[in-house]
């Protein structure tokens, strides 16, 4: 991809919001690679959905030959930005920001690569700890002014809101400024990226080095991601989409893409995947022609689940997907059984349950398909028993030569209550 190809094809994925000069910046892209960097806070131990995308943006920079720095929050998420928040942030101890950062260090590394020397991974307490509050006012706050902070949207909407804001809060953005600063005169970076939230920040920062450096940079933000309701992605909403799988595990994190909206399909493919423009746009337009297919949102779940949990794991979720909705036991790898063991709570069986054949009444009694026995043989003589796809009859017995893999048995009662017994 050519330097003018990458603004053009971040416009046609509708990932240009905010920015600075698009020609300025394009003439600077066209002289040689450029050094860039996004700002993540470990305010969690997860990174989530909503962060993918300047995560993306670094890496579709990095893929057209430029040089990423993925910089972790260690000083920045001590506070916690307050754009986009109605009240102040619970402050994390240094345990806890300390287990934040080993996760999310781990999850960025994932998305840029860093090897010799092609991308950065940098910790702003690094540079902004051994700073003096003296020192920080007069090289930092000298220059700028708090009417041009209070002029900024985040800050503005705290100020006027019922519970207000604090200093350590409206310092925020003085940190974030004092980052860009830093990293332009140690590491030449010319390019803050970051979501649309972040914009004021940003400016925030291109004005420091300016006043500081008397240098020229630059800023671009992309669209917050949102669902077709309007909801944003974010780790303070419900149902927050992790990137851990201890989090959000890759069997529930493919699930939720195939079950998104039509709405949202062609949006995602774009924004959310690194899939070529034209072949996101002939992936949603194949499922518009047909959206009861859902063939768009089981290409944006692959390609994410792929992209986040690698494609084993993906593959393994696909497959365990089509096993609850329908598709053939017999073709199922042990990897989808292990992952719907972990997902559904495995019900134990011991080699000596299977000895002489387990009756059905007793298999399907020790899963949560059933409230008893009765309920189970009514189950049973009713034909909603399934085990491995095959049904189970009132009277019949299940032994080792029916389990899946030496271990597995998918039991399923009508069509979308499952259960899995394991061979401990």
């Amino acid at each position: 991809m050519t330097d003018g190809s990458l603004l053009d094809d971040l416009a046609r994925r509708g990932l240009l919001h905010d920015h600075t000069d698009l020609d300025d910046l394009a003439s600077r892209l066209g002289e040689g690679p450029i050094t860039l960097y996004s700002g993540f806070d470990p305010t969690s131990d997860s990174l989530h959905v909503g962060n993918l995308v300047p995560l993306l943006l670094l890496r579709r920079f990095q893929e057209a030959g430029h040089r990423p720095i993925a910089l972790a929050g260690g000083a920045t998420g001590m506070i916690g930005d307050p754009g986009g928040r109605s009240e102040e942030r619970n402050l994390l101890d240094d345990e806890t920001l300390d287990a934040n950062l080993a996760t999310i260090r781990a999850q960025l590394a994932q998305f840029v690569d860093l090897a010799d020397g092609r991308g950065l991974l940098v910790d702003n307490r690094s540079w902004t700890q051994p700073i003096g509050v003296i020192e920080f006012l007069r090289d930092v706050g000298k220059h700028v002014t708090v009417n041009a902070m209070l002029a900024k949207e985040s800050i503005k909407a705290r100020v006027e809101s019922e519970s207000g804001i604090s200093f350590t809060e409206f310092s925020y953005m003085l940190l974030q400024a004092n980052d860009y600063d830093v990293l332009h005169a140690e590491h030449r970076c010319e390019l803050q990226v970051g979501g649309s939230d972040q914009w004021g920040n940003i400016t925030a920062g291109i004005d420091l080095i300016r006043r500081r450096r008397g240098a020229r940079v630059h800023g671009l933000t992309v669209p917050l991601i949102t669902r077709s309701d309007g909801a944003k992605f974010g780790k303070s909403v419900e149902g927050a989409v992790w990137l851990s799988p201890q989090r959000t595990s890759p069997y529930a994190f493919y699930q939720y893409w195939i079950n998104v909206d039509d709405r949202d399909v062609e949006r995602f493919l774009l924004q959310l995947t690194l899939l070529p423009v034209d072949e996101a746009l002939g992936v949603a337009a194949e499922h518009a022609a047909a959206p009861e297919r859902r063939a768009g949102q089981r290409r944006l779940a692959l390609e994410m689940t792929t992209l986040v949990h690698g494609e084993p794991a993906a593959r393994a979720a696909e497959t365990a997907s089509r096993l609850l909705f329908g598709g053939d036991p017999t073709d199922a790898g042990a990897a989808a059984y292990e992952m719907l063991a972990a997902e559904l709570g495995g019900v134990g069986l011991s080699p000596a349950d299977l000895g002489g054949g387990l009756a059905a009444v007793d298999l399907v009694g020790r899963t949560d398909l059933v409230t008893s026995r009765n309920d189970a043989r009514r189950a049973l003589s009713a034909g909603e028993i399934r085990v491995n796809g095959v049904k189970l009859e009132p009277e019949g017995t299940v032994d080792r030569g029916q389990l899946q893999h030496g271990r597995y048995l998918l039991v399923q009662r009508g069509r979308k209550r499952h259960a899995m017994v394991v061979l401990d």
